[in-house]
């Protein structure tokens, strides 16, 4: 007899079919950045947004916009500079001289995959105009709401280094990202295959559609069934709760590390992000794995280090390993 168990697998494994056709699509153009491209994927099925941070020349753009080609999307990409403003990403009135009326000009953020490039290189005013879509899934021109189309995913990058003539964003908006995502060198195999594959000024990467945007939608619900005990989700509002109480946890010396924990949607997207690591290796259910897995993804980004902590060089990864390694695993 066959159980819901294996039920559920059988059908994940059939609706993730598509996951290896993308990767495969997608690491003929790239080398190596696995990470990354997982991480992608995981945002996209979690119906979540992504924050990369990195240096120049990793393939973040060339990553995200094979992605869209692959899953035959709309694609904008914006180049977020100190002179943008918020009517140059959502759109704005037009007067009409000849009717005498105002007409709706569309921005680039009615795409499904948009890519807010060096984010923060732009002041608050325009970083917030992201706000509405990326919570909401719309946009306000005038007195006039627009849906966006699903599926609708933000990518914005950052450069960690460079900080001159900046504008970090402000926890509220770093909140709105699922995951932070943080990808480093290549290895030096993994650079001599790159000069090999892209050290040639007259060759077209030519990348070709897998999958349609419906599909995506799909594996979403899939994504949604997708069982986790209750074991693990007061294992992962544990984790949660000692980010914000971690005296409580056995974890007095975190406390003045810690200017403060994350948030409750914090839980909510290990959750659902677990799920999607878990579609991503053909399981119907989430493990501990899948959560740990994710953890630093989705937490870094929402514990804010106190000054002691920079003071010590202490990093958000170093005090989220700290409550795994003291939190029980069910």
């Amino acid at each position: 007899m066959v159980s819901d168990k294996d039920k559920m697998n059988e059908k994940v494994k059939k609706e993730s079919a598509f996951v290896g056709r993308i990767l495969a699509n997608m690491e003929s153009v790239i080398v190596g950045q696995k990470y990354l491209l997982e991480r992608l994927m995981i945002g996209f099925l979690a119906n979540g947004h992504i924050l990369i941070e990195s240096v120049p020349g990793l393939a973040k753009t060339l990553s995200i916009t094979t992605l869209s080609k692959s899953v035959n999307t709309r694609y904008h990409r914006i180049q977020f500079t100190p002179d943008l403003l918020p009517g140059d990403i959502i759109g704005t009135l037009i007067y009409n001289p000849k009717d005498s009326n105002f007409f709706v000009k569309k921005g680039p953020i009615f795409a499904n995959i948009i890519l807010a490039d060096e984010i923060n290189r732009a002041p608050a005013k325009v970083q917030s105009a992201l706000l509405e879509a990326m919570q909401e899934r719309q946009v306000t021109i005038g007195e006039e709401s627009f849906k966006l189309e699903e599926p609708f995913l933000v990518i914005a990058t950052q450069n960690p280094i460079e900080q001159e003539g900046t504008y970090p964003l402000p926890e509220a908006q770093v909140d709105r990202f699922m995951l932070k995502v943080k990808i480093s060198y290549p290895v030096e195999d993994e650079e001599v295959n790159i000069i090999t594959r892209m050290a040639e000024t007259s060759k077209k990467i030519d990348v070709k559609h897998v999958i349609n945007p419906e599909d995506i939608i799909n594996a979403r619900k899939v994504v949604d069934e997708i069982y986790i005990d209750e074991k693990l989700k007061k294992y992962i509002v544990s984790i949660v709760f000692a980010t914000r109480y971690p005296e409580k946890y056995g974890l007095p010396d975190l406390k003045k590390l810690i200017k403060l924990g994350a948030s409750p949607r914090a839980s909510i997207n290990l959750v659902i992000a677990s799920k999607a690591h878990a579609f991503l290796d053909g399981r119907g259910y989430v493990t501990p794995h899948d959560i740990k897995s994710i953890s630093e993804d989705v937490l870094r980004h929402r514990i804010i280090p106190s000054y002691e902590a920079e003071a010590e060089n202490v990093t958000p990864e170093d005090m989220i390993r700290t409550i795994f390694d003291k939190i029980t695993i069910p």
